[in-house]
């Protein structure tokens, strides 16, 4: 188990705007590595409630399962690795395997034994050093959408702020609020769920 504090900023894009970071930064288009979130939550939403999220991300051949949830800055994350087969059933059964995340569902009072599996969302995604963080530039699909989005990821979470801001504004593309992957993801499910 390994844990961090993720603090990062992000922005939608329109597919024009992500073509100009993607030139502005000399991203190839070999850079891009494909990975695929799957998500689950209780048929209540309970860590959408408390403003938390699970996923099992594959990158390349390696499978993680992580729970993210907010932190007095940024959001906590506890990854844990996991086997492809272990993740296969977990998306096939919800059944979430022992360990170090099943043990921080029952700290924040969830169950871990009700977990649904709800979808997967794939993004195609190139990061870059950029002054002191990471730059991340995302092409995702999910459910009936598509869309792009820049973060930037830092330890300093002031400074970062600025050094985002400041790159916008250079590239002149509006700030935009925007909502994180799983939670535009769930907003999706609900719409097409009617």
């Amino acid at each position: 188990m390994s844990q961090e504090i993720e603090i990062e900023f992000k922005n939608l894009l329109t597919e024009a705007e992500f073509l100009k970071i993607k030139a502005a930064f000399q991203i190839e288009d070999n850079e891009f590595i494909l990975q695929e979130n799957h998500y689950f939550d209780t048929p209540q939403f309970s860590l959408k409630e408390l403003g938390a999220a699970l996923r099992i991300r594959k990158k390349l051949e390696h499978f993680v399962m992580t729970l993210k949830e907010p932190a007095k800055v940024g959001l906590l994350e506890t990854h844990q690795m996991i086997t492809e087969e272990v993740a296969s059933e977990m998306i096939k059964t919800g059944k979430l395997v022992k360990g170090q995340i099943v043990e921080r569902l029952f700290h924040l009072g969830v169950d871990a034994n009700k977990m649904t599996y709800f979808g997967t969302l794939a993004t195609i995604r190139a990061e870059k050093k950029y002054r002191n963080g990471l730059l991340v530039l995302d092409h995702s699909n999910y459910l009936t959408v598509e869309d792009y989005e820049l973060e930037y990821e830092v330890q300093n979470e002031v400074e970062g702020k600025m050094d985002f801001q400041t790159l916008l504004n250079e590239l002149d593309i509006p700030i935009r609020h925007t909502k994180n992957k799983v939670r535009r993801f769930y907003e999706q499910k609900y719409e097409e769920m009617g």
